[in-house]
């Protein structure tokens, strides 16, 4: 190997070596701040009691969620995952926490919400579709947890589902990514009954609705679930799905 070739390599190591350093420390800050914040004493200790078998952490990092992100609870419900996505985009990110008018008529929504968000600081809530809301092609990555079953199961069945998913496609931008979790539904069960459904399903939904498949994991699965029960019967600890899809 020449003199000039040999020092063009050991440059490119080193850019590499330094990449590889910057990317390592935003990870460990991120992590060490996600692990401060969730053990808050401010947070909710049933939302804590879940934390062992949803994985917050483990989920951001496949996910790829950065700081200084926008990103989107989809169907936030409680907020469950609006509080871990708040410590895992910082101070300097932004979390959108979309969920149905519907449900936020119910009683004492309001209050428990702005409570949520005020002590975040860094949270929009959106309340209707995300368009409507003029959300469109602005958060680098969504996710929708233990909702999809719900929307697959409802009359409109796979074309309901589609059509939500594009809804979130519409409002990342392009290269933005989408975390799916839920049930596990196997076929010849009642999915509908138990609040579940097919990972295959859930897939062709996706692809339908134009994200590509990226990868999934099974960080949230548990072998005890024989997927013939009810969530509740399980005590929320179900087998569970986790895809990553990305908007081209």
């Amino acid at each position: 190997m020449t003199l000039v070739k040999r020092t063009t390599l050991m440059l490119a190591l080193g850019v590499l070596g330094s990449a590889l350093g910057t990317l390592a420390h935003a990870q460990d800050e991120q992590v060490a701040r996600m692990r401060t914040a969730l053990a808050s004493p401010n947070r909710p200790a049933e939302d804590k009691e879940r934390d062992a078998v949803r994985k917050p952490i483990e989920t951001v990092q496949f996910l790829g969620l950065k700081t200084g992100q926008t990103v989107i609870d989809v169907i936030a419900v409680g907020g469950w995952f609006t509080e871990v996505l708040s410590a895992a985009v910082g101070p300097s990110g932004k979390v959108i926490a979309q969920n149905p008018v519907f449900f936020t008529q119910r009683a004492g929504f309001a209050e428990t919400e702005k409570a949520r968000h005020d002590r975040l600081g860094n949270v929009q809530a959106v309340h209707g579709e995300l368009a409507d809301n003029g959300v469109v092609a602005q958060a680098d990555a969504a996710i929708t947890a233990l909702n999809l079953h719900d929307v697959y199961n409802a009359p409109g069945g796979e074309d309901a589902a589609v059509g939500f998913l594009k809804g979130v496609y519409g409002a990342l931008k392009p290269g933005g990514v989408l975390g799916v979790i839920d049930h596990v539904g196997i076929a010849g069960q009642n999915n509908q009954q138990f609040h579940r459904v097919q990972l295959q399903q859930a897939k062709d939904a996706l692809t339908k609705a134009g994200f590509t498949i990226e990868a999934e994991s099974n960080i949230l699965a548990n072998p005890a679930d024989d997927h013939t029960k009810g969530v509740r019967d399980m005590a929320r600890h179900t087998d569970q799905f986790l895809i990553r899809a990305r908007k081209p």
